[in-house]
C-alpha cells in the first residue's frame, strides 16, 4: 500500500485557527512544503492479499465512511462437511479409560536418590 494518510492534529482551543477566503488562499506551492503524510503501517498481511480488490473496498469503506463493522462483510466460501468421510475417519467406537494418566513409581533407594555429600 503505497498510498500516504495525514497526521490527525488535535485542536487547541488556546491556539487560534486561521480563516482564509477565497482570494486570500495561499499558493500551492506555498502549502506543498508541509510535510504532514504519515508512513504506511504494515497490515500483517501478505502482499498478495493487500491487493485483493474484495478486501480493499471493505477497508476503505471503513477508514472513510466509518461503517458499522455489521455492515462490512468479506466473501468467505462457505464450508462443505462431507459426513461420509467423516464416519469413515472416526467410527464411533470410542471408550472411556479408567484412567487418563499412568503412574507407575520407582523403587529408588534413599542413597542413590540424594547422592555423594563431601564436605571438606
Amino acid at each position: 500500500m503505497s498510498k500516504l494518510s495525514f497526521r490527525a492534529r488535535a485542536l487547541d482551543a488556546a491556539k487560534p485557527l486561521p480563516i482564509y477566503r477565497g482570494k486570500d488562499m495561499p499558493d500551492l506551492n506555498d502549502c506543498v512544503s508541509i510535510n504532514r503524510a504519515v508512513p504506511q503501517m504494515p497490515t500483517g498481511m501478505e502482499k498478495e492479499e493487500e491487493s485483493e480488490h474484495h478486501l480493499q473496498r471493505a477497508i476503505s469503506a471503513q477508514q472513510v465512511f466509518r461503517e458499522k463493522k455489521e455492515s462490512m462483510v468479506i466473501p468467505v466460501p462457505e464450508a462443505e462437511s462431507n459426513v461420509n468421510y467423516y464416519n469413515r475417519l472416526y467410527k464411533g467406537e470410542f471408550k472411556q479409560p479408567k484412567q487418563f494418566i499412568h503412574i507407575q513409581q520407582q523403587k529408588v533407594s534413599a542413597k542413590k536418590e540424594l547422592g555423594v555429600y563431601g564436605c571438606e
